[in-house]
């Protein structure tokens, strides 16, 4: 009786022991409560963002040395350009320098004829009509005071010749505005109306370009004929002489 006893309180503990053990798989198998804390996705989304900005840090960096190279590039660009202006200049005045120098150089001589001329200045220059085809330099014996002085205006007028320089013609020439300048307009009977009558100073051009415009006498046509005047009494004269 004993034996079935334990048996049965055997048999009645491992039964409860089953029964113990189906509830502890129960509560595993059962889900976890929901808390609405999402770990996983939360990380996945934080690093995108920070690769893209350590993207947009790079290109920043990148864009910043450009900046730094494009503004040193004008720099040395302006500063080349202005050098550039500066030496342009330079040359530019002393082209011009050099070439009054060559000019003024080349009147000497002729000032040195003067100097000359007047040096030996006669007290009465009677042989102003001497022959000049003669004449082949100021210091010629013989040679005349006024014929030396012909003879430098002669180098001197060839001197502007060589260097392009001519004088401007005015004898039967219409009055232009560009290369002539009118002192006076005086009546003429024998010159045309905007004619010119005669040159007062010496106009002369290179080329197309007016150095010194010429002064001159404009014709303004043939004067005005005098109205011829009328003798008439007075009315009351004639009519004094009426009623006597």
């Amino acid at each position: 009786m004993k034996h079935a006893a334990k048996g049965s309180t055997h048999g009645q503990e491992q039964e409860e022991g089953a029964v113990e053990a189906e509830p502890a798989e129960s509560v595993v198998k059962e889900p976890a409560p929901d808390t609405g804390a999402v770990v996983a996705p939360a990380e996945a989304e934080e690093k995108p963002q920070v690769d893209e900005l350590a993207t947009l840090r790079q290109e920043l960096q990148q864009t910043k040395a450009k900046e730094c190279e494009y503004l040193d590039g004008w720099q040395r660009a302006r500063a080349e350009l202005a050098n550039a202006r500066k030496r342009f200049q330079r040359e530019q005045e002393q082209a011009y320098t050099n070439a009054r120098a060559d000019i003024l150089r080349r009147l000497l001589p002729i000032v040195d004829d003067f100097e000359r001329a007047f040096d030996k200045l006669p007290d009465s220059p009677s042989d102003a009509g001497a022959n000049e085809a003669s004449v082949a330099g100021v210091d010629q014996t013989g040679l005349s005071w006024i014929a030396g002085i012909r003879l430098i205006q002669r180098s001197f007028l060839s001197l502007l010749e060589q260097e392009g320089v001519a004088p401007i013609v005015v004898d039967g020439q219409c009055f232009d505005p560009s290369i002539h300048e009118a002192v006076t307009h005086e009546p003429s009977t024998e010159v045309p109306e905007g004619f010119i009558i005669g040159e007062m100073r010496r106009g002369y051009k290179m080329g197309d370009r007016v150095l010194q415009p010429s002064m001159v006498r404009v014709s303004s046509g043939p004067p005005a004929e005098p109205k011829p005047e009328t003798n008439v009494e007075p009315a009351a004269e004639t009519a004094g002489t009426e009623q006597s």
